[in-house]
C-alpha cells in the first residue's frame, strides 16, 4: 500500500505515527531531503530523549530499540563488512538512511518485513511517499 504525504518539519508526527514500529525502514532522497530530520522525530515520538545525527563515519548507531544505519559511503557494503545485517532479525526498530534496491531485494530475501519512504524536496515542505510492504 502506498500512502503520499505532504508535509513541514512541524508536521512530521503526522507521518511518524503511520510508520511501522519494528521490521526495516529503508530512506531513500537526495542529500539534506529531510531523512535525519525523520529519524529524530521517529525517536522523540518513541519517548528517547537523544541528540539524534546521522551516522555516516560509524554506519549505525542505537537508539533504546531504535537502530539508525547510513550506507551513504559504501551502500550494503556497509552493513556487510561491519556485520551488522544480522542486526536486522533483532527485535526493533531499523531505519536505514541511502538503502537501496539491493538492500531492500536482500531484505526480501530473508523475509524481513520493509518500508520504503521516499523523500523529496517541495519548496519548505517535503513529500514522503511511504510504500508499506
Amino acid at each position: 500500500m502506498l500512502k503520499r504525504f505532504e508535509l513541514g518539519e512541524d508536521e512530521l508526527d503526522l507521518i511518524v505515527k503511520e510508520l511501522p514500529k519494528s521490521g526495516v525502514i529503508v530512506l531513500q532522497g537526495d542529500l539534506a531531503s529531510g531523512k535525519t530530520t525523520l529519524v529524530k522525530s521517529i525517536v522523540k515520538s518513541a519517548g528517547i530523549d537523544e541528540n539524534v545525527s546521522s551516522p555516516t563515519f560509524s554506519v549505525m548507531q542505537n537508539y533504546g530499540n531504535i537502530y539508525h544505519y547510513d550506507i551513504y559511503q559504501n551502500g550494503i557494503e556497509s552493513i556487510k563488512k561491519n556485520g551488522l545485517f544480522e542486526n536486522f532479525f533483532e527485535d526493533g526498530l531499523h531505519i536505514v538512511e541511502w538503502g537501496d534496491e539491493n538492500l531492500i531485494d536482500m531484505l526480501n530475501k530473508y523475509e524481513i518485513k520493509v518500508c520504503v519512504v521516499k523523500i523529496s524536496v517541495l519548496n519548505d515542505k517535503r513529500t514522503y511517499e511511504v510504500n508499506f510492504a
